[in-house]
């Protein structure tokens, strides 16, 4: 049987550093951030806070080339300007 492991990565959405993958009203719906992949898989849950306010959270669908990529398509409100 096999056990698998999954966290939560909590970030402070005035210092996250992102790049949009895509975006829907200005908010970003799908993000890149780069990860360490010996630390961090695909399922971790991302939250992006901004003071007591939850501004983005997904689960990591996928890790490529050192970013990982996380997708919020419903309740973003993190903005899609240039980061």
């Amino acid at each position: 049987m096999e056990v698998a492991f999954s966290q939560t990565l909590s970030f402070n959405a005035d210092t996250f550093e992102y790049d949009v993958v895509a975006s829907e009203n200005g908010n970003a719906t799908i993000i890149k951030f780069p990860v360490n992949d010996k630390e961090v898989s695909p399922g971790d849950a991302v939250v992006v806070v901004s003071g007591e306010e939850i501004s983005f959270h997904g689960m990591i669908g996928k890790i490529e080339e050192g970013y990982a990529y996380v997708a919020d398509p419903k309740g973003s409100l993190l903005p899609a300007g240039v980061q």
